[in-house]
């Protein structure tokens, strides 16, 4: 059985803000004299024409800040955050490394690990950093306004890092998948879905997955039997993390009100 892990929204969303950067940082590159030095002109005659370059660069910028603020204002308005970072994210973060390094327990995870939220903060900043800066100089290339050359000069350098990091994060982000325990996560981006068995061992606390795996069928034959068995214990063991956290809270509270009394005493 599998659970459904991406809509085709967010698949759409993904690709087209993978697409969207490549486009940027190749049509960038062309803006310097690469084409031409290193003869990427003949293959590609457009590459050494600066104006033709700029304006690929353009197609390229307004699919991204589309993209982007489309994703941005779809999930808000569905109050959808689960890829957003969260407090702990930093100490997970490193349990989690830690655990794929030296094959101990992760932490339980929701639908999305800490370190894909701490990823997407720091990619979604990027981005961000781009789309400003990039603003600022099209304010004055392409609209031809005049605006002060210090902010323009700082716009230009900011935009020039922000290239330089979103290259650096786009390798990360792939090399994150040379871990065994990642490649599990590579077809939902493709078809949308990934096995049950590894969303419930790994993403034990995703609410979602966990009632859909409840409807679903793991009868047939022995290895779904397997799966089954598996697949329960996961549930079962969910279900004694949240109920050891209730019992925790309430011994706290019973605590808190048994020394609220004796020092009335």
């Amino acid at each position: 059985m599998k659970i459904t892990r991406q809509s085709i929204q967010n698949r759409i969303i993904h690709w087209g803000v993978a697409l969207s950067v490549g486009g940027l940082v190749v049509s960038g590159m062309f803006q310097l004299p690469l084409a031409k030095r290193y003869n990427i002109d003949k293959l590609l005659e457009w590459s050494g024409e600066y104006f033709v370059g700029l304006s690929v660069h353009y197609i390229f910028a307004f699919l991204l800040v589309f993209f982007a603020f489309f994703h941005l204002a779809y999930h808000i308005l569905r109050g959808e955050f689960d890829i957003f970072p969260k407090k702990g994210d930093i100490k997970n973060s490193y349990l989690v490394i830690k655990a794929m390094i030296t094959g101990s327990k992760e932490p339980p995870s929701g639908k999305y690990l800490p370190e894909q939220r701490l990823a997407y903060l720091a990619i979604g900043l990027t981005l961000l950093l781009l789309i400003v800066t990039g603003l600022v100089k099209t304010y004055k290339n392409l609209l031809g306004f005049d605006i002060p050359n210090g902010l323009y000069f700082w716009a230009a350098q900011l935009h020039n890092l922000g290239t330089i990091l979103i290259i650096v994060l786009v390798i990360l982000h792939l090399l994150a998948f040379i871990p065994k325990a990642n490649r599990k996560l590579l077809p939902a981006m493709f078809g949308g879905k990934v096995e049950a068995e590894y969303a419930l061992e790994r993403h034990c606390l995703w609410e979602e997955c966990v009632k859909e795996a409840r409807k679903g069928d793991f009868g047939g034959n022995l290895a779904e039997s397997n799966k089954a068995d598996s697949v329960e214990s996961v549930l079962d063991s969910r279900q004694d993390l949240a109920d050891s956290s209730k019992q925790d809270s309430v011994d706290s509270v019973r605590e808190f009100r048994r020394d609220s009394s004796d020092s009335k005493k």
